[in-house]
């Protein structure tokens, strides 16, 4: 697989981070799944043995077994005369150049190289508006920074940030805003469509191909053809069709299900989560080649309980939105409340908020008494918040769920974070993420 050279990444307005030349090994499989260590500068040995500067728990890796040292096409590995070997694709080698994505077998322990990561500094833009999007929070101006550089491009960018934060928002922005601008937009929800239609919707069909398969069909792919695809939610995609949608990233072209041969779809994708896509890498629920290749411009969506500053810019602008163009006045305690409010529904709730107070308002005044339910103290379930739609409120209790057994759980072991995830069974690298999500200590070892 290929690796753009370079990624952006904007993190809930830290600075922007990007793929440096060099990179990093990380476990994929055996004991020490999920440790990772970098290759560059001076080579490093790996083995089971004392001495070596990556001490693996594998008892069938050699004392010393490997030696790595970055190299201009990836990481050069050297076998050191061990025992079991090491295999790339099946193949004994004694020594290769290793590029991003590939995977290579020491014993029962697979390492894969990826990436590294470096961080840059990145100002905020001197505007408070992109297109349709507003904010005056420094976070949003470095997105729209970054915005105005990336959608000049025709990079693969991946958005993440929790539901509600207006992720299709920015997606259509960058549409908006780039040499594809003329092409169509087209929306693909991941987690709306069946596993056994997916390929289908993606990809199109040919008639006969599955029972009601009654004509050729294009799917979104070809939908988007000269254009922008949309994939919301990516983070659903099943493990069974990640590599037919990383195969379509790559060649730039699609096979139907059914059909023999491949189509031309020249498209620019963007692609949505409001998931932990390192998580899920780590817990094996996401490709990591696929998450490169979508990734190469990375940004985090801050919250709007992070930027409560914008919160009389949003009202102001929902306000004349809902009301052709007029404004209505928002009392200096009316304003307070809405910065208050917790906003686990981010923008859209707002939006939603806003919508209602301006139905019910009949003077000069938004009334949003009847519009902003306050939720009693200490309630944090979204069970019962039918405001939201289904994804928020099910993506809030989820989180809820998550923190509360993370905190109990660490409490249990007494903040030891192997022990933790022994008894959680899940990956120490997984349980670190969840950490980091949740803003949670991260415990000793």
């Amino acid at each position: 697989m290929n690796i753009k050279p370079e990624t952006r990444i904007l993190d809930g307005g830290a600075p922007v981070i990007r793929q440096s030349g060099g990179g990093r090994l990380l476990v994929v499989k055996g004991p020490d799944r999920g440790e990772m260590f970098e290759v560059s500068g001076a080579p490093i040995t790996l083995g089971s043995g004392q001495g070596c500067d990556v001490l693996l728990t594998d008892p069938t890796i050699s004392r010393r077994h490997l030696e790595a040292a970055p190299g201009p096409e990836g990481v050069v590995l050297r076998d050191l005369g061990s025992t079991n070997g090491s295999f790339v694709q099946g193949a004994r080698f004694q020594e290769l150049t290793l590029g991003f994505g590939t995977e290579v077998t020491i014993g029962k322990t697979v390492l894969k190289y990826v990436p590294n990561e470096e961080s840059v500094d990145l100002g905020p833009s001197e505007s408070e508006s992109y297109g349709a999007l507003v904010g005056r929070d420094p976070k949003l101006r470095r997105l729209f920074r970054l915005l105005d550089d990336v959608a000049a491009t025709d990079a693969t960018v991946l958005i993440e940030g929790e539901t509600g934060t207006g992720k299709e928002l920015i997606a259509e922005e960058i549409h908006r805003h780039s040499p594809r601008k003329n092409g169509p937009f087209v929306v693909f929800d991941c987690g709306a469509v069946p596993d056994e239609l997916i390929e289908s919707a993606l990809f199109g069909h040919v008639r006969g191909a599955f029972t009601g398969a009654v004509a050729d069909r294009r799917g979104a792919f070809e939908e988007a053809d000269g254009g922008t695809l949309f994939l919301d939610e990516v983070g659903e995609l099943s493990l069974a069709v990640q590599p037919a949608l990383l195969r379509a990233l790559d060649k730039q072209s699609v096979r139907p299900v059914g059909g023999t041969s491949y189509t031309r779809a020249s498209v620019r994708v963007v692609a949505a989560t409001n998931r932990n896509l390192r998580a899920e890498i780590a817990a094996r629920q996401f490709r990591e080649d696929l998450y490169y290749r979508v990734a190469v411009v990375r940004m985090q969506v801050p919250a709007l309980r992070e930027r409560p500053d914008d919160i009389p810019l949003l009202v102001e602008h929902f306000v004349r939105q809902f009301r052709n163009g007029q404004a209505l006045e928002v009392t200096p305690d009316d304003m307070a409340r809405l910065q208050r409010h917790s906003w686990l529904g981010n923008v859209r709730e707002l939006r939603n908020v806003i919508e209602r107070a301006c139905a019910l308002s009949h003077g000069a005044r938004l009334e949003i008494d009847e519009a902003l339910e306050e939720r009693p103290a200490g309630r944090r379930s979204g069970a019962s918040d039918i405001d939201l739609p289904f994804k928020s409120a099910k993506a809030r209790v989820v989180d809820d769920f998550e923190r509360s057994y993370i905190e109990a759980l660490l409490k249990r072991h007494q903040g030891n974070l192997s022990a933790a995830a022994r008894a959680a069974e899940i990956d120490r690298k997984h349980l670190r993420e969840l950490l980091r999500k949740h803003g949670l200590r991260e415990a000793s070892e």
